[in-house]
This record gives structure tokens, sequence and C-alpha cells, in this order.
């Protein structure tokens, strides 16, 4: 595939035949169509699901959404790094279409079917390391890491999980214990389930005594609190993000993560990659482990896993997945078979249409750009991320403590540019743009940007 996708079809960018690939602004941001349908939300639906831009949206792909006000705004989000090959991928709507009309459902482990077993296949050969693999899938990113965890304190015969400052694993009792964050996602939902130790991450740009020796304090601080607090052949498990997403796109200084893996293969402790924001080509590698040649025990995979439709992986090493009990795994919806027809849908998208190339593409665009920014705009602390997985962090110019980004993405949004926040202390903003994204619309989305921040 041409790295510039300035010729592509609307069929091609997953946008659907006739989405033009152009930010336009027919009312304000939210019309008033949206804003008729967000009062209707908040008499429906509880005040505790937010909404990042209230704008409701009719028609997505390639890189925009179309609002049900006629306004087409740039697309910085993805749905949160899940519509990496676009909203509407032709290779995705054909395979449901064909699903939908034979059946919907059976339930995999009542009467299976072979998408299920396709799609298996297809994570064993394409998820890091040769060895022997199994793969079973289930509904969101969340179930994926509590599985996962599940299989190595069954495994393992032990019961400590060490997870890292700055993690977000999801929302179910274990993992929102197993995140890092209070607010939005732990405030007043304790009691938090037990075994749970959190060790420091390598933070380059915040490690107090630089970037420089950040590998290898944290990993050392790791290691002896695990052997003083923990005990080591107390731990079943190491979960973590190869680049933290929630906490704020935080890419580990290069060197923690192998080092940590080789602790664990000399203790016995299984080390779970959280892939799922980071997987299917977003960082410039099919997973963002390969960064460092780091081979997981056990690799969590959701989000860009089905091109929207509800999925998600656990795939490992076959000796520990085999080790738990027939019965001991699945669920109701898991593997559903449209989502698996999606799910090899995007496959094929990412492999024949060259979407791991086309992400470093997007990261060439991009880290220049936003580091120009920088040099001219004191409020961008630190630009960060690889491939189409990007970030800056906002500062408070000359004393470099947090600024508040919702404000930025505000502005950003009344300016048809969806951008998302993130961050430990609020101050990150998160670029996620389609990996099918047309070049004229990345760098149209960089100049609002820029404008927005000078602005400040």
């Amino acid at each position: 595939m041409s790295h510039t996708v300035e010729s592509m079809s609307t069929a091609t960018t997953g946008g659907g035949p006739g989405l033009p690939q152009e930010r336009r602004l027919v009312t304000e941001i939210p019309g008033p169509r949206s804003r008729e349908m967000f009062a209707r939300k908040q008499s429906a639906v509880p005040a505790g699901i937010g909404t990042t831009l209230p704008v409701f949206v009719t028609h997505a792909g390639g890189g925009v959404v179309v609002d049900a006000d006629g306004n087409s705004l740039i697309d910085f989000g993805s749905g949160i790094a899940v519509t990496n090959v676009g909203n509407a991928a032709p290779r995705v709507v054909e395979r449901v279409s064909r699903q939908v009309a034979d059946f919907t459902h059976t339930c995999f482990m009542v009467t299976p079917y072979e998408s299920y077993v396709e799609v298996c296949e297809k994570l064993n050969e394409l998820t890091p390391g040769d060895h022997e693999k199994r793969t079973f899938l289930v509904n969101s990113g969340a179930e994926a890491v509590e599985n996962a965890v599940k299989v190595a304190r069954h495994a393992t015969g032990r019961q400590a999980v060490v997870v890292f400052d700055h993690g977000y694993h999801g929302r179910t009792l274990l993992t929102m214990t197993l995140t890092a964050k209070n607010m939005p996602y732990k405030h007043r939902f304790g009691p938090f389930a037990p075994e749970v130790y959190r060790a420091p991450l390598a933070y380059p740009f915040r490690w107090p005594t630089g970037p420089d020796n950040c590998a290898d304090e944290a990993a050392a601080q790791t290691i002896e609190m695990i052997d003083k607090q923990i005990g080591a052949e107390n731990v079943a498990a190491v979960v973590i993000e190869p680049i933290a997403g929630e906490g704020g796109f935080i890419v580990p200084a290069r060197g923690f993560l192998p080092k940590i893996v080789e602790f664990c293969r000399a203790n016995g402790i299984v080390f779970i990659a959280d892939e799922v924001q980071t997987g299917f080509a977003r960082t410039g590698d099919l997973f963002a482990c390969a960064d460092e040649g780091i081979v997981p025990d056990i690799i969590c995979t959701a989000k860009g896993i089905a091109g929207g439709l509800p999925l998600a992986a656990v795939t490992g090493r076959a000796d520990l997945l085999d080790a738990v009990h027939v019965g001991g795994l699945g669920g109701t919806y898991g593997g559903n078979p449209l989502a698996c027809e999606a799910a090899l849908g995007v496959l094929e998208t990412i492999e024949q249409d060259g979407l791991v190339e086309r992400a470093r593409h997007i990261g060439e665009i991009m880290l220049p750009r936003l580091r120009a920014i920088q040099e001219r705009t004191p409020i961008v602390g630190d630009v960060r991320g690889r491939g189409a997985m990007i970030a800056v962090e906002l500062v408070t110019p000359g004393t470099g403590e947090p600024y508040p980004a919702a404000e930025i993405a505000r502005r950003c949004h009344a300016e048809g540019l969806l951008v998302l926040t993130a961050g430990t202390y609020g101050n990150v903003l998160r670029f996620l743009p389609p990996l099918v994204i047309p070049d004229h619309l990345l760098n149209e989305g960089l100049t609002i940007l820029e404008k927005v921040l000078s602005e400040v």
C-alpha cells in the first residue's frame, strides 16, 4: 500500500460509499439535533456514563465522524483505538453481513464454529514468540486481563499479582484493583481484590533523577519491592501495558521491560502484556512488545481486534493455558461468530493494506510537527509515543506542574477535531487516528491543534 492515502477511495478507507474525507462545520459543536438527543440521553442513561464529545454520530469512516447535524469532524480518537482499520472497513462489513444471515449465536461452548478456531489460530501465529500457544476469546479487554490472571494463578499455584503506577486494566472488580487511578475508575467502589501490589513505572518525563537513570532505577525498585514485600516465590504474574494507555501514553524507558521480563523468567513469574490499546498495528508494530523483542507468557488483546465489534482474546504459552481444568474458562458470548468474522476481516485488512507500515508513516508525520509545536509552545512539556499512538503532556510554563487538558480538548472539538484526554494528572492529550486516515486530514488536525495550543 502507498504510504499516502490521498487517492484512496472512501471504500478503501473504511468510510462507506460516498463519505467525503473532509472537515465540515455547518453548526456549532454540538449542534441542535445533538443537543436534543443528549437531553434524551440524560433522562434515560445514568449520569455515571460520561461523554467526551456530545455529538451524536450518524456515519463514520476513514478519518471522519459525521454527526446528526451534518458536521464532519476529524477523528483523532478511533473510538479509543478500536477502529484502527476504519469504522466500516469493507472486508469487515462483508464478512459480518454474510455471517449475520447465517446465524448470530450458538455459544462456542455448546456447538462450536470454525471462525472462532480460525481467529485463535491467527493470534497464535501473529503474537510474539514462536513457542506453542493457545488462545481463547472473551468480550472485552477487562475480561481478557482478568482471565489472564486467573490462568496465571491456576498454573503457578501462587496468588500475588504485581502491576504498575499509571496502569489501566479495566473496570471489573479485579481489573479496577489492578488500575492505578482513583478518579473516576475506583472512587468509592471498594473494597478491592486482595493480593495486588503496585510498583513504579519507568516514566522518563517525570522520573525524579532524570530519564537517563529511569530504566535501571525503576527496575531495581520493582525487583526490590517484590523481593522484600511479597517474595518472588509468591508472585503469580506481573501485568503491564507495553505503553501505558489511560495513564498518559507513557513509553517506559528503554531497557525497563526487558529487565522485568528477565526477573520474571528467573523466578517462575508469568509475564502478562496488556496490549488491549497498543495492539493490532497501532504502534507501528503488530504488537507493541515487538519494539524491544519482548515475548510475553500471556498477551491480552481487544479494542482494535474486531473493528468495533465486542471481542477480546487471551493468548499464551500452551502449558499455561492448558493447565486450567475443562470448564474453567469460557463465557456465553465469548467469541461471538459476528465478532470473529469481523476480527478475520481486520487481520486481512491490516496485512493486505499495509497498516503496520501506515502506522509508522502516521508517526513520521505527527511526531516532528508536534515537536516543532513543543519548541514554540511552553505549555507542551513532552511529546511521546510510537506509530499512531501519540501524546503531548501539558505543563504549566515555568513550573512543570500538570496543566489540565480538558479545556484544550474542548477547544479542539469546537474546531471540528475530535481528540481524547488521558493521564494520571489529567494533563495529556492523546491521539489515536484511524490508520486509514488520509494525510490531508492528519495535517489539518495538527494545524488545528497548533492553533488551539498557541492561543492558551
